[in-house]
């Protein structure tokens, strides 16, 4: 095998958050599954991770219960050409080489330029008045509170930038100015912004309205208020492979009640659950959109991005999720503001 390649190889036997931790390391979003004689098993993908989480998967699993069996490869005996027509045809990157008893060779590897820029745009919602983190916010509307001394928006807009975005909406209203003459048209960061601007709130949902060009391309939605190490090309990928019309990205999150819950049958008592612990997932703040949603949107009306999502699958769009796994916080109270301090530059 050639040895560009090992760090794409791992055994069967290994974890599933393990092999996460290879991805975001090696930044590949692609793995290979081999047994101790250096048989392919399988492929595994950030996406395909992803995707078993939301169906009950564990990230202490073996990563065999996470990976595809079903792959494209070519033997050592055919014309490589043949891989990149696979590739082409397919749209995937990486086509292995195995020979006739299954074992792992080579790679045929697209990489690509690591810079490509995307032309997919991304919304910032930052039009909120921040009322939870008042008096912060009486002068300074939220998203240019600072954190390791610099506005949460341009963190944000800086880690879209590091993942090839270079073309931004922002919608703005309480204290807007203040964005738009820190921020102008964006070209001291080395991207395009326009504003939209909201006379009365709209929602985060409503401010879409105000977009006068439809993209031509899926676009992000990201609340200002977040911040997070998801790997936002990551996200575009996902969507495109399961055939999106949206997507949400949710994050799992923990609780424990503070009592004893009683159990009960009519009147009889069955059990007593001292204290018990439950995992939801919630809404991260997170989206992707098909421009077709936006028709669903009526100017300059309030609409909150569930109920957009709602009326999305009403409509029969495919509203798929996305869970992540990596940091994550919403800025939106003092606690979590002051968490993202204590955190955010040891990330």
């Amino acid at each position: 095998m050639n040895s560009r390649y090992k760090d794409l190889i791992i055994n069967k036997d290994l974890k599933a958050i393990d092999a996460l931790k290879i991805i975001d390391k090696n930044g590949s979003q692609f793995l290979m599954v081999v047994n101790s004689l250096n048989k392919l098993l399988g492929v595994i993908t950030d996406g395909d991770i992803r995707r078993a989480l939301i169906n009950g998967k564990n990230l202490n699993n073996d990563v065999v219960e996470f990976m595809n069996k079903d792959f494209f490869s070519i033997t050592n005996k055919e014309d490589i050409k043949l891989a990149y027509k696979i590739m082409e045809k397919n749209k995937v990157k990486q086509i292995p080489i195995i020979d006739e008893e299954g074992i792992l060779k080579d790679l045929i590897l697209d990489d690509g330029n690591n810079t490509i820029e995307l032309d997919n745009e991304i919304v910032i919602m930052a039009g909120g008045k921040g009322t939870r983190l008042y008096p912060m916010t009486r002068n300074c509307p939220k998203p240019m509170l600072k954190v390791s001394g610099k506005p949460m928006l341009e963190i944000l807009l800086e880690q879209c930038y590091y993942y090839g975005y270079r073309n931004f909406y922002i919608s703005v209203n309480y204290l807007k100015h203040s964005i738009i003459d820190y921020f102008g048209n964006g070209r001291n960061l080395g991207i395009n912004i326009k504003y939209l601007e909201e006379d009365t709130p709209l929602g985060t949902a409503g401010a879409l309205s105000l977009i006068k060009s439809i993209p031509k391309k899926p676009f992000i939605v990201i609340n200002a208020d977040v911040l997070t190490k998801f790997n936002l090309e990551r996200l575009l990928n996902y969507h495109i492979k399961n055939q999106s019309g949206a997507t949400l990205c949710v994050r799992d999150y923990n609780y424990q009640l503070p009592f004893g819950v009683v159990k009960t049958s009519k009147t009889k008592l069955i059990e007593f659950k001292e204290k018990p612990q439950y995992k939801e997932l919630i809404n991260a703040g997170v989206y992707i959109l098909n421009p077709e949603i936006l028709k669903l949107l009526k100017k300059n009306q309030y609409l909150d991005m569930p109920d957009l999502l709602m009326m999305a699958k009403k409509s029969n769009f495919s509203v798929n999720v996305c869970p992540i796994y990596e940091y994550w916080i919403d800025i939106g109270r003092k606690e979590t503001l002051q968490k993202a301090h204590e955190e955010w530059e040891f990330i």
